[in-house]
């Protein structure tokens, strides 16, 4: 049995695992190579654990550390008593005191008081029970030598990462990054054909299984275990809308405001300097007044016509001068955004066309000049109902006071007609958001992405078959409510989280997201509709936030995060380098090229097209022609 670690270990939070079953040559090294490959999510130290000799009874497990909190007794990987139960975790549990003094009074001896062996010692009294015990952020593997199983979780909204790959022999490859796994000998990185065509309309991997054939995402809210070969997994919580409060919007607002005033405690606790990301809007505003962190930090791009339309930082400064707080904003040049974004790609692991990854990769490298863990606002539009597409329009609204039955046969008529105007808005009509809603990217149509396809990638899902499961698990709910969870099981693990783990991990910088606490959720589930859309969005909220922060922040109309995509298209020297990525031979294997060609003569109307498509060959330029396994060697 090997043990090993580098350095004294200050480590409570964020940080990296890898780890494989399984008794190949050089396992040792292999390991220590593939914790190597994430070294930005832990740089400060490392350990390991090798151990077994046969196929099922091997286990090798990797961490890597970023150092938060002075913690001596918190080094990983961490054992139970006798050495025969160990760990890698990545994350927080917030309930872990409370655990620990139940686990004491049932016999266990604690040899740290951290939140690590909580973990390893609730496996021995909990079970696969444990994961619903738990409050926080989170992704773990647990061996347990005795019995021969590897258990795992992650999070209730999929804040931290988890991926595991799977062989013919039953063999397991784990981690927090898949490209850990191209360390090890057994893996060989093949295209999943199934992943791009509802890629192209969703702007990220939605599928369990990634881009990569045979290698899966953890779902959100699961547990799996692993045992001699086989691997099984399960649910082990969900959102629940079916109870509501008998409480007034106001109490709700109280609610919310002491609800988020505790998260942001729990979350601030550090021995390192914590900051937050501010921009103009109510959601990292109220984070922001409610942590009063010493620094902010914010980045914009430039318009170029002396409007605002990319540029929120004036908004942050301002409030950041309000509350006494020291600013740091960073205004962006398009050159650097182009030449950063096959490092982007890199870091990201699939395809992820989310124009916000860029801005969210350059503020977490400003953030990290300053601190090493900041809170973000992150979650609250999907709790509490704040994007644009969760309201009505008033003709929306006077539509709707037609009979249901008539408005349902409308939308069932028009799904099998030929477009006509007034088409999409009878299907919205219906109430049934399963017939049209897949969340909030819409890039491709499934049409569209069908076509542009070659014929052998054509064969993944529609959008809608992903997102119908999701769907059948709430067929009694509000429409609004439909939309809601739909989000939080697809949109939110899937683009918001991925990015924010992937980008500020790739500075080796600690997020954190007040707003997506599993007691802050219960709660908002409780609330009827007029609560969140009242004449705005997240009405509620806002009422909560209208608490510390003033007027002129908590009723800010949602802004996002906007990039000049349009005007990096009309730089000769970038659409150049698009035109020359769509002619390659790349893309000619996965693209019918006429087709995707035609795009550019008209990059204003399909400029999200185009950088969909654009980032995926760049994706597929590191990943799969080796380029970024050469640059990062």
């Amino acid at each position: 049995m090997l043990r090993h670690g580098a350095g004294k270990d200050k480590s409570k939070y964020m940080c990296g695992f890898v780890g494989f079953t399984g008794n190949i040559v050089n396992r040792d090294a292999v390991i220590r190579q593939m914790a190597d490959r994430i070294i930005h999510r832990g740089p400060d130290m490392e350990g390991y654990h090798v151990s077994g000799e046969d196929r099922f009874d091997c286990i090798a497990l990797g961490h890597r550390r970023l150092s938060i909190i002075d913690l001596s007794d918190g080094h990983q990987p961490m054992y139970n008593e006798d050495g025969s139960v160990v760990i890698v975790y990545n994350g927080e549990v917030y309930n872990f005191e409370e655990l620990r003094a139940q686990l004491i009074s049932r016999g266990h001896i604690f040899k740290t008081r951290c939140d690590t062996e909580v973990l390893v010692h609730g496996w021995e009294e909990y079970g696969t029970s444990l994961a619903e015990k738990l409050r926080g952020m989170f992704a773990f593997a647990i061996w347990d030598a005795n019995t021969r199983t590897l258990y795992g979780a992650r999070d209730c909204f999929g804040i931290k990462p988890f991926y595991y790959s799977r062989f013919a022999d039953g063999g397991l490859i784990f981690g927090s990054e898949i490209k850990s796994f191209f360390e090890h000998p057994a893996f060989k990185p093949e295209i999943n054909p199934e992943a791009l065509r509802p890629y192209l309309t969703f702007q990220f991997s939605a599928m369990e299984e990634t881009f990569f054939k045979g290698t899966y995402k953890l779902p959100a809210a699961h547990w799996f275990t692993w045992h001699e070969g086989q691997m099984h997994t399960e649910r082990y919580w969900d959102a629940d809308f079916t109870h509501k409060t008998d409480k007034s919007f106001d109490r709700c607002a109280d609610e919310i405001d002491a609800r988020v005033h505790e998260s942001v405690a729990a979350h601030r606790i550090s021995d390192v300097k914590v900051g937050s990301f501010l921009s103009g809007g109510v959601d990292s505003s109220y984070i922001t007044a409610c942590l009063m962190p010493d620094e902010t930090f914010s980045v914009g791009f430039d318009s170029g016509d002396g409007s605002h339309k990319f540029d929120e930082t004036s908004e942050a400064g301002e409030l950041s001068k309000l509350l006494g707080i020291k600013n740091y904003r960073k205004m962006l040049e398009s050159d650097k955004c182009i030449e950063t974004f096959a490092e982007i790609q890199y870091h990201m692991d699939e395809p992820q066309s989310n124009p916000s990854s860029v801005p969210l990769y350059f503020l977490s490298k400003l953030a990290k000049e300053h601190v090493t863990v900041v809170l973000s606002g992150e979650g609250a539009d999907e709790i509490y109902a704040g994007y644009e597409w969760y309201d009505e329009t008033p003709g929306m609204r006077k539509y709707k006071k037609l009979p249901g039955f008539i408005r349902r046969g409308a939308s069932d008529i028009a799904q099998h007609l030929p477009y006509f105007k007034g088409h999409d808005f009878i299907i919205k009509g219906s109430g049934r958001p399963e017939d049209w809603f897949i969340g909030q990217a819409l890039v491709f149509t499934e049409k569209e992405a069908f076509d542009i396809l070659r014929p052998k990638y054509r064969v993944g899902p529609t959008a809608r078959e992903v997102a119908a499961p999701i769907y059948d698990r709430v067929k009694g709910l509000s429409e609004l409510e439909k939309k809601q969870y739909l989000d939080l099981n697809l949109w939110l693990p899937g683009d918001i989280l991925l990015k924010a783990d992937k980008m500020s991990m790739a500075h080796s910088l600690e997020l954190r997201v007040p707003y997506l606490d599993k007691e802050v959720m219960r709660e908002a589930c409780t609330y009827p509709a007029s609560y969140k859309i009242a004449g705005d969005t997240k009405e509620v909220l806002r009422r909560a936030a209208n608490k510390t922060l003033p007027d002129q922040w908590a009723n800010r109309k949602k802004k996002g995060f906007p990039v000049p995509i349009a005007r990096w298209l009309c730089d000769e020297d970038f659409s150049g380098r698009v035109r020359k990525a769509f002619a390659c031979d790349a893309a000619g294997e996965y693209f019918e090229q006429d087709r995707l060609l035609s795009l550019l003569d008209d990059p204003a109307h399909n400029r999200r097209k185009i950088w969909t498509a654009y980032t995926f060959l760049v994706w597929h330029e590191q990943f799969l022609e080796g380029a970024a396994f050469s640059s990062h060697s």
